[in-house]
């Protein structure tokens, strides 16, 4: 377990990294608009959703109806569905866990669940499921921290929320490095800069999500490597 938990502080430590800035804005926002580290603590933890808490930040200020808000929520982080619907078959076999890491299962967490490379002498499900805790832990503390000190910290906050894209940027050129096929990048780059010219800036992310998939199952027997004992019985 002691290896575990070393492995899941070393992978999700840029992650840590990266909310640093975030985690504490996040904070300084809170405080700003009357809400102390108990109720930034409490949305983070809850909520678990960077962009969807800044927005919230705004409602909190603006008296926003929580019907709008729900959807809101439901528009912003629909992407999330597509990130559930890769891990189902893994996700089951962890047992009550599995809730866990659904719940977990963020922008940041999903980067994370893609890129691990442990030792066979790990357990898999423990892999996970600290991995997942770790960014929660970071989120939470950095927010209520934020909240509590992060008024007393001069810094321009000017580009900090490219942070979280320049760690996906990142990640997705080692999974690109690794990867034997890179036809799954190039089909989501292309229908994310159609999308993009299409619905604009605002609204094209779920509709490449959903082009991407529908490419993605259309071709997928030419995405999946053919396995060895396939090959034989061709």
């Amino acid at each position: 377990m002691a290896k575990t938990l070393r492995y899941a502080v070393k992978h999700s430590f840029p992650i840590f990294i990266s909310f640093i800035p975030v985690g504490l804005a996040y904070g300084v926002l809170m405080q700003s608009v009357g809400y102390n580290a108990l109720w930034a603590g409490a949305c983070s933890l809850f909520v678990m959703a960077g962009s969807l808490q800044y927005l919230m930040v705004s409602f909190f200020a603006g008296g926003v109806s929580l019907a709008t808000v729900a959807v809101m929520a439901l528009l912003l982080n629909s992407r999330h569905i597509f990130y559930g619907l890769s891990f189902i078959e893994k996700f089951r076999s962890f047992g009550p866990w599995k809730y866990f890491l659904i719940y977990s299962l963020t922008d940041e967490n999903y980067s994370l669940h893609c890129s691990h490379h442990f030792d066979e002498d790990m357990n898999e499900k423990w892999v996970y499921v600290l991995t997942a805790v770790m960014p929660v832990i970071y989120w939470v503390v950095l927010s209520v921290a934020g909240a509590f000190i992060g008024t007393l910290i001069p810094f321009d906050t000017t580009g900090i929320d490219f942070a979280l894209t320049a760690l996906f940027i990142v990640i997705l050129i080692e999974q690109m490095k690794g990867a034997d096929n890179h036809l799954p990048a190039l089909l989501a780059f292309v229908s994310s800069i159609v999308c993009l010219i299409f619905f604009g800036p605002s609204n094209f992310i779920l509709p490449s999500l959903l082009i991407t998939v529908a490419l993605l199952i259309i071709l997928r027997s030419r995405i999946e490597p053919v396995k060895p004992e396939e090959k034989e019985e061709n």
